[in-house]
């Protein structure tokens, strides 16, 4: 049987006035749980008198409170009205990206999601704020998420983050923690419990031992970030043991699983691997991916990680991310996005052949190839 609101009431004023739960029970054949989580679903007035709504549609009605205090916060900041004109009114919105649900903000001034993140995107200005912001939300979630030994999730760590002087939209603390890979604990200590329980599924296969008996044998990776102008480029690079040789790397300006998966088929593509492959990496989001293992499991290739928080685990990606910054990227300006990634370009093909190692004996990545190619015949 489902009872109305009205009959719930009625049931709650009568345990308030004395009646036992055992007795209201047993004459309305309504379990004992049922009638606690109704006595705890009602919010009650100052005087312990429960009101005539739940909590539920308490919740909503603070949230539309909010909402409207919201949009009167805007409106009071902005110096335009909703009868301004778009490109003014979208001007006059940008500063608020972040600090409010965009839903908020554009019904503050009338204007049309899709139509205000585009703007956003377009905007140079905004791009600029929006980048400044970005990085200083990144960091200070961060160092909140550490501080409260990543145990709270998006909605605690806005309230930390509005206690402590910062006006930020849940919204936005989600968006940028799903950018970084957090999540709390809570939701994901029984997958970290069953993963040290399977060691095998994140082994350090290499061990620091940086060698290989020929080609295609075992290849490493990693993704590095350089800023240019307003924004950020992300360079991922896979380079094969045997030779030191960059076989492959993509740039981009999203450090993302698309951008790893598109340089390993780059380099499965050039270099057509035997079965056994490893493939070494550091633990990040994109190279514990779902869709990136499906990869790897396409191609017969076993996955090796670095230990958490030891780089030297993975020393030689690393050392060539450290010489390409050195030697091109720090020495050069770059007019222009096609001239940064020409230059990147540039650097690997003199990397390849130009440039001697001493692990190899001062022969190149292409030289070393070509000797075992000679070799073999």
């Amino acid at each position: 049987m489902k009872y109305s609101n009205e009959e719930k009431l009625s049931i709650i004023t009568r345990y308030q006035q004395g009646e036992s739960a055992i007795a209201l029970s047993s004459e309305l054949s309504i379990p004992r749980s049922t009638l606690y989580r109704w006595f705890n679903s009602f919010p009650t007035d100052s005087s312990g008198k429960p009101l005539k709504f739940s909590y539920q549609e308490y919740v909503l009605l603070q949230r539309k409170v909010e909402k409207l205090q919201n949009i009167i916060t805007i409106l009071k900041s902005v110096d335009c009205l909703v009868s301004a004109p778009l490109k003014e009114r979208l001007h006059a919105l940008e500063p608020f990206y972040g600090k409010y649900e965009v839903h908020t903000i554009c019904e503050a001034l009338d204007v049309d999601r899709g139509t205000f993140y585009n703007h956003m995107l377009r905007s140079k200005r905004g791009k600029a704020w929006f980048d400044k912001r970005h990085q200083e939300y990144c960091q200070l979630i961060r160092d909140v998420f550490d501080e409260y030994r990543q145990v709270l999730g998006a909605e605690k760590i806005r309230t930390i983050l509005v206690q402590r002087g910062h006006q930020v939209s849940t919204e936005y603390i989600s968006r940028l923690m799903r950018e970084m890979g957090l999540s709390s604990v809570r939701s994901t200590a029984k997958q970290e419990y069953l993963k040290l329980r399977e060691p095998e599924r994140k082994k350090n296969i290499l061990r620091q031992q940086f060698n290989a008996q020929r080609p295609n044998q075992r290849w490493v990776s990693d993704v590095t970030c350089f800023k240019l102008g307003d924004h950020y480029f992300y360079i991922c690079v896979i380079i094969d043991l045997f030779s030191l040789k960059v076989i492959a790397h993509k740039i981009s300006k999203k450090n993302s699983t698309q951008l790893l998966t598109a340089t390993f088929k780059m380099a499965h593509e050039e270099r057509h691997p035997p079965s056994g492959l490893i493939f070494h990496s550091d633990r990040g989001a994109q190279y514990t991916s779902h869709r990136f293992q499906q990869l790897l499991h396409k191609y017969n290739t076993k996955q090796s990680f670095s230990q958490p928080s030891k780089p030297h685990d993975n020393a030689v990606a690393e050392s060539f991310f450290a010489s390409l910054k050195k030697e091109e990227l720090y020495r050069k300006d770059h007019p222009s996005d096609r001239a940064f990634q020409a230059s990147v370009a540039s650097y690997i093909e003199f990397y390849n052949t130009k440039r001697p190692h001493r692990t190899l004996k001062n022969l190149t990545p292409c030289q070393m190839e070509e000797s075992c190619c000679a070799t073999a015949k």
